[in-house]
């Protein structure tokens, strides 16, 4: 899961799509500049990608496979990979970039992340949920029920955030959040297909020289 900064707003409202863009370009420009994480994000796109085509037929993979394998790959980019000094590309500090995130900054997704993982405990410890649900009965019927918090957990997680940033952004704003997570990886795949190949040519940073035209 991704976040996004604003620019300062025109005079002239964004449409839906013209925000959508910036939305992604900003996010694009300010937290993806390791080659690494850019290469790990295409792995994490290709992998939510099968997730989202599992959906209909065995969620609880779907939600294995897109947290254990591609949300991992996502964030092992952010928190080990991104450089966190001052970011002369875009004239702005790391603390800076992570105070004016609209979604989920670091310290955010240590929540959530935290959260992730207690789930899975939560349920060994607790298999009827304190009452509320019938037990599992063996590892498979146990897999199947961590896979459906896991779901829950993420389009939990994306509407909370889209209905904070509804409120206090305005509801086009926490809109365009949303669908811009939950569109991701068709977009790190458009964008990040040649960081591999840049990266074993030796290319740790992206030098971001099209980061001063328009988004």
């Amino acid at each position: 899961m991704n976040a996004t900064t604003t620019t300062v707003p025109s005079s002239t409202p964004l449409s839906f799509a013209e925000e959508l863009r910036l939305q992604r370009w900003d996010d694009h420009r300010y937290y993806h500049q390791s080659r690494v994480n850019q290469s790990l994000h295409l792995l994490s796109a290709c992998t939510f990608l099968v997730s989202y085509a599992l959906i209909p037929f065995h969620p609880a993979a779907a939600a294995i496979l897109g947290w254990v394998v591609a949300m991992c790959l996502r964030q092992l980019g952010h928190f080990f990979f991104e450089p966190r000094g001052y970011d002369h590309v875009n004239g702005a500090s790391f603390e800076h970039k992570e105070e004016i995130k609209l979604g989920y900054n670091l310290r955010r997704k240590v929540i959530l992340l935290s959260i992730w993982a207690a789930l899975p405990v939560v349920l060994w410890w607790q298999p009827t949920v304190f009452g509320h649900v019938a037990p599992w009965t063996d590892a498979a019927s146990y897999l199947d029920r961590v896979g459906a918090a896991w779901i829950a957990l993420g389009f939990g997680g994306v509407f909370a955030r889209s209905a904070w940033l509804s409120a206090t952004r305005g509801a086009q704003t926490g809109l365009v959040w949303g669908t811009k997570i939950l569109t991701d990886p068709f977009n790190d795949i458009q964008l990040y297909w040649r960081a591999p190949l840049k990266l074993l040519r030796g290319e740790l940073i992206d030098p971001m020289t099209h980061v001063h035209a328009k988004p």
